[in-house]
């Protein structure tokens, strides 16, 4: 939380390295669970630019694309580098790795529109939109446990998480709304319908991105995606509510910004 509320540059350095940890546990679980040779660190860098390509095109007022060169170089130099590597499937490793770019690194990168999209895009950094996606996260999260744990019958995806309930999803949405209602009051500058179609949208989103999460674990057949934290798994245990809802998120905040200002 440090990193968002206390200025762009924190963000900047503690978003950086989520990414890069995210990315590189994203590559070691596909390389070792799915069999695949994979570039780790190639591809850890390659997202790496993209996020930090993405600060500093959301951070400016001019939103040059000459800023996504650096990206535009590491895919061809991740296409070039097959010719070179002797995969035993380079289709394979090819899919994989844009497959990190798409479900990590591309979600991440857009938390620099929540980052600087607060005011317009003026450039100017805001944690409001940052903070109400975590926040409320947190409360969905929490709310889904506590209620799906006392009053949970009737399972929500049991084919892919046997564990979550519809009763856990509706008291986490329900919570999440409430949040949403109190954080209008301290942040104006959107409207309260605005802020509850944020968490509503986080709560669609964030649910599937779960259940998304746990399919692939259930097909690489691992039971955490890491075990960078211990006794709560890897990063991307922690992030993958997030990680779906932050491109949701994006289109939504759009369309809002759109009819506020027509």
């Amino acid at each position: 939380m440090g990193g968002i509320l206390f200025n762009q540059y924190t963000f900047l350095i503690v978003f950086s390295i989520i990414t890069s940890l995210a990315l590189y546990e994203f590559y070691g679980l596909l390389s070792k669970a799915g069999k695949t040779p994979l570039n780790k660190i190639l591809n850890t860098i390659g997202g790496l630019c993209l996020f930090i390509s993405a600060y500093f095109f959301f951070s400016s007022t001019s939103h040059s694309l000459i800023l996504l060169v650096p990206y535009a170089i590491y895919l061809l130099i991740l296409f070039v580098s097959e010719l070179y590597a002797k995969h035993p499937n380079p289709i394979l490793s090819l899919a994989y790795a844009v497959l990190g770019q798409m479900y990590i690194a591309i979600p991440l990168s857009l938390l620099n529109f929540l980052a600087f999209g607060y005011k317009g895009l003026t450039g100017s950094y805001h944690h409001a939109l940052l903070l109400a996606l975590f926040i409320f996260i947190w409360v969905n999260d929490s709310f889904a446990y506590l209620t799906g744990s006392l009053f949970g019958k009737h399972r929500l995806f049991e084919r892919v998480s046997p564990k979550k309930s519809w009763e856990g999803f509706i008291g986490g949405a329900l919570f999440s709304i409430v949040a949403a209602i109190i954080y209008a009051q301290f942040y104006t500058e959107l409207p309260l319908w605005a802020w509850i179609g944020f968490a509503v949208i986080m709560i669609s989103a964030g649910t599937l991105g779960d259940l998304i999460e746990s399919l692939m674990k259930r097909t690489l057949d691992v039971k955490d995606s890491g075990d960078l934290l211990p006794g709560h798994g890897g990063i991307l245990d922690r992030i993958d509510s997030v990680i779906f809802s932050i491109p949701a998120q994006f289109v939504y905040l759009e369309l809002v910004f759109y009819i506020i200002h027509s």
